[in-house]
């Protein structure tokens, strides 16, 4: 069962959304609370997996990357949200939702390529999530334009060549 924060794990969140780059000292300040109270508060978040503090790209001043919602019906049999957890899993995936309405799963991805690597993630990687026939159908919808749309960047997406497996 999800629980629900208390006001002043709350308050501590909405201040780290508006802005994550003050220090402990300055959060504890605008807070009103001593930095140890907020050290443990912050910790206690992060460990239960509750928050995460991590850099925001505007998607809107960035050209060189392709941002689509994709549409995915499945014959789960009950198991649509694993299936949405694998998709989650995916390289270029930003998020995997289980919905209400005509989708059973909305993905969110953006590509760092071009649209050759967006049909490989909508014809091959989200389909291959799935048994064979659990993935029905999809539907992909390109962002032409988007509007206060930032977004951590998935796994894959500008990746170091440094860092990449060395093949022989």
């Amino acid at each position: 069962m999800r629980e629900h924060l208390d006001q002043t794990d709350r308050r501590l969140v909405k201040q780290l959304s508006q802005d994550a780059q003050p220090g402990l000292t300055r959060l504890a300040e605008t807070m009103a609370m001593s930095v140890p109270t907020v050290r443990t508060r912050l910790r206690n978040l992060l460990d239960r997996n509750l928050l995460k503090i991590v850099g925001l790209l505007n998607l809107t001043e960035r050209p060189e990357l392709i941002s689509a919602i994709v549409g995915v019906n499945t014959q789960g049999r009950g198991r649509v949200r694993e299936i949405a957890e694998r998709i989650a899993a995916l390289p270029f995936v930003t998020s995997a939702c289980v919905v209400t309405g005509r989708f059973d799963i909305i993905v969110d991805v953006v590509i760092a390529g071009d649209i050759a690597d967006l049909y490989r993630v909508t014809s091959e990687l989200i389909p291959g999530v799935g048994d064979l026939g659990e993935i029905v159908r999809s539907e992909t919808f390109v962002v032409m334009a988007s509007c206060n749309k930032w977004v951590s960047l998935p796994e894959g997406c500008w990746t170091d060549p440094a860092m990449a497996p060395k093949t022989n």
